[in-house]
């Protein structure tokens, strides 16, 4: 595809979404029109796998273009090494204009609260991690709120409890906002713009949704196995259960389960005034637009709550639509990852495929629909990512022993391995699940006779690929100008 030289590139994130959010995706009492159409004018990928479970790993892979090994961020807490170059940066080189309104956080909130990376590529950055300001920390949206609701803004600087935001001072507005304003007034009209409109919610805690925003909704879906058993689970399962995040009375579920969903038709409804801007501006034409989100939530689905040491669909499979010009409506089967936005973007850039290549490895543009059948998996990981809160090692500290797990994704079979710790005699080392046959992942086939020969042949798959990305590892040396790519070079 021949991309124009002009042709803009708007990315939206969500934090924490699952792909079983959008009523594109098939899934009914839900509402959200905006992302449906836009599912239904572009591609809707239907099995986008996230790099981790955990916020910061993730980010930092779509951010790259790397996957996990390959740029080192491996648990929340981590800090993306400052000679990593992000891919805005290689966009500003192609003579993009770059900005981004709301959260990164491809490092620690301490790190990035203190000082930008150096290798970020935004010319216009207005950072907000979080709507609370994590730890009195100051953000974007924080002193946006000064002149729109100063009494909000004191009310979450004073720790306050908050409950519902209004609509017209919520965090995802200011995002949307501050994007509208952008593509209203760029500081170089001449100039392709990347954009990054980047906002916190579904985020738990749930609650702090516009309340009128829970009036759109129907029935949720139920939730998937809550009563299910741990025994017969990988052994990480039942730690996640004892010192992670806690599942509620079935009542604080139900609701966190509609705040949850209302925070999603919040999101909508300000992608729809986003996409309205889009073409009041005359850029609706000229612009790939990006859909997607970091992880998903378990949402009380067997047993669990939030992201962690799992690799259920409810936790590390997110939306994905990308809209463009050239771009007919269709879905595509093939896995996709985050990482693979990065090579999207810098094709869209002018950049050859030798050059993707060299900065994401693993990558693949999701224009490419040959070379993602061709790839044809999808690879998670966790490395003792998460927080824990066992008494003994302390509040936000991590597990010990630790967790280590892998998810393979591929021809409809997901394999999942976990290192470690240790199994015992009621929880076995893995996973395998036909989701062909079980989507919702309740029968556990890693001992069942018939899928023996899939399971060591994937193991060895994955091992093969565990050793090709660590020899790769992160990339020395190179340019962090990132001025080796230009615009038809």
């Amino acid at each position: 595809m021949n991309w124009n030289e002009q042709t803009n590139i708007l990315l939206i994130t969500t934090d924490q979404q699952r792909w079983d959010t959008l009523g594109c995706y098939g899934v009914s009492g839900l509402h959200t029109p905006n992302l449906d159409l836009l599912g239904a004018e572009g591609v809707r990928y239907e099995r986008c796998y996230v790099n981790g479970t955990i916020c910061t790993p993730s980010r930092a892979s779509l951010w790259t273009g790397k996957h996990i090994p390959g740029h080192g961020v491996h648990a929340l807490h981590d800090c993306l090494p400052e000679d990593e170059v992000m891919f805005p940066k290689r966009l500003q080189a192609a003579g993009y204009e770059t900005a981004l309104f709301g959260k990164l956080h491809v490092s620690g909130h301490y790190r990035e609260y203190d000082r930008r990376h150096p290798n970020d590529g935004f010319d216009v950055y207005e950072w907000a991690s979080d709507p609370k300001g994590p730890w009195g920390m100051d953000n974007a949206y924080l002193q946006w709120l000064e002149g729109r609701d100063p009494d909000l803004r004191q009310a979450i600087r004073n720790g306050d409890p908050i409950g519902h935001i209004p609509a017209e001072s919520h965090m995802t507005t200011w995002a949307a906002e501050r994007t509208i304003e952008y593509l209203d007034a760029r500081r170089d009209s001449d100039k392709p713009f990347f954009c990054c409109m980047s906002v916190f919610d579904p985020h738990s805690p749930y609650t702090n949704h516009p309340e009128e925003a829970e009036s759109v909704l129907g029935d949720l879906p139920d939730v998937i196995a809550g009563d299910q058993p741990f025994t017969g689970r990988p052994i990480a399962h039942e730690m996640e259960r004892k010192w992670g995040p806690k599942v509620p009375e079935p009542e604080t579920l139900d609701w966190f389960r509609i705040g949850y969903h209302a925070a999603v038709a919040h999101i909508d409804r300000q992608v729809g005034r986003v996409l309205d801007a889009l073409e009041r501006t005359g850029l609706g034409d000229c612009t790939l637009v990006i859909f997607t989100s970091d992880h998903g939530d378990m949402l009380g689905d067997h047993g669990l709550m939030t992201k962690g040491a799992y690799f259920y669909d409810a936790c590390t499979r997110v939306p994905m639509i990308v809209r463009g010009p050239g771009i007919g409506p269709r879905v595509e089967e093939a896995p996709v990852q985050l990482h693979d936005i990065a090579s999207t973007c810098l094709q869209v850039a002018g950049a050859s495929s030798d050059e993707t290549g060299q900065w994401s490895p693993d990558g693949v543009s999701l224009l490419d629909a040959d070379k993602l059948h061709q790839r044809n998996r999808a690879v998670c990981l966790y490395r003792n990512s998460g927080n824990c809160n066992k008494p003994e090692i302390g509040y936000r500290g991590y597990f010990d022993p630790p967790i280590h797990g892998m998810m393979w994704y591929a021809d409809g079979h997901k394999v999942n391995v976990y290192h470690s710790p240790e199994p015992d005699e009621d929880h076995p080392q893995g996973e395998i699940y036909d989701l062909s046959e079980d989507p919702n992942e309740m029968e556990n086939l890693w001992e069942a006779d018939a899928v023996q020969v899939l399971r060591l042949r994937t193991i060895g798959e994955a091992m093969d690929w565990l050793a090709l990305e660590g020899f790769r590892g992160r990339a020395r040396g190179e340019d962090a100008s990132g001025d080796r790519f230009k615009r038809g070079s």
